[in-house]
């Protein structure tokens, strides 16, 4: 062989090292891609919200979203008080400026304001900075009527993205979801409330159950559904009272768990 090739026989040579380097490591960020579950990456990001949460105690939290109507407020609150159930009103900014007294009403009676946006409001259509005005125009309404500052979140329609969890929690915020909504919305009646809600799959220790107050039949049904949960042997408690604060993980479905 020519001296003069030498050189390029050596160069060939690293060439080639460095390419079985590169298949080697792209080998190994491929199989890395391809093992990583969906549910490793929520577990990584955290970006779901709070749909359940698990805990030995057979109690469920009663949730309402507050965006429109007053007329049934103070029957709620009265068949709330008569089971001894506390709940948590998810109140819109417009709501809480429109009924300052309904406010007052709900904090009075002991129950959990939490916030539902300033003017419900699709969130994940809206710019990151837009949702943070959302969250932060509810706050302040709510903070001047009552001096309490908020610290759980439901996006309007149950319509989250990962960037809706994100900017809420960097507000210092938890995301709150449901596992079991009454449908009370859709206006099926008193009966398929109570059904909807107490024969539900997802209803267990921890759930969230989601309900509406200025809905058709909600304040009706609202007595023997309560009645119902009790005879299956659940107590009712705040929002605040049932989550982890710290050192939690959440699984596909968004159930909460305490890291052990």
């Amino acid at each position: 062989m020519p001296s003069s090739s030498y050189p390029n026989m050596k160069w060939m040579k690293y060439i080639t090292l460095i390419l079985l380097l590169s298949v080697f490591l792209y080998g190994i960020h491929s199989t890395a891609s391809r093992d990583r579950s969906p549910v490793s990456v929520t577990l990584l990001r955290n970006e779901l919200p709070i749909y359940s949460v698990d805990t030995d105690q057979p109690v469920v939290a009663l949730t309402f979203d507050s965006a429109w109507g007053t007329e049934d407020l103070a029957d709620i609150l009265n068949i709330l008080d008569r089971h001894h159930a506390s709940a948590t009103f998810f109140v819109t900014g417009e709501w809480a400026q429109k009924n300052p007294e309904a406010i007052l009403a709900i904090d009075q009676a002991g129950h959990e304001i939490a916030n539902h946006g300033n003017s419900h409001k699709h969130m994940p259509q809206l710019s990151r900075e837009e949702m943070a005005e959302e969250i932060r125009g509810c706050h302040n309404t709510v903070y001047n009527l009552i001096k309490k500052d908020m610290t759980l979140f439901r996006a309007p329609y149950s319509d989250w993205n990962s960037d809706v969890v994100e900017v809420a929690h960097a507000m210092g915020y938890a995301a709150i979801n449901q596992s079991v909504d009454s449908l009370d919305w859709k206006d099926y009646g008193i009966d398929s409330i109570i059904r909807t809600v107490c024969e539900h799959k997802d209803l267990q220790n921890g759930s969230i159950i989601l309900l509406h107050n200025g809905a058709t039949y909600t304040r009706d049904a609202l007595d023997q559904m309560l009645t119902k949960l009790e005879e299956q042997g659940y107590s009712f408690v705040k929002v605040s009272s049932l989550i982890y604060t710290s050192n939690y993980y959440l699984d596909h479905t968004g159930r909460q768990f305490l890291k052990q």
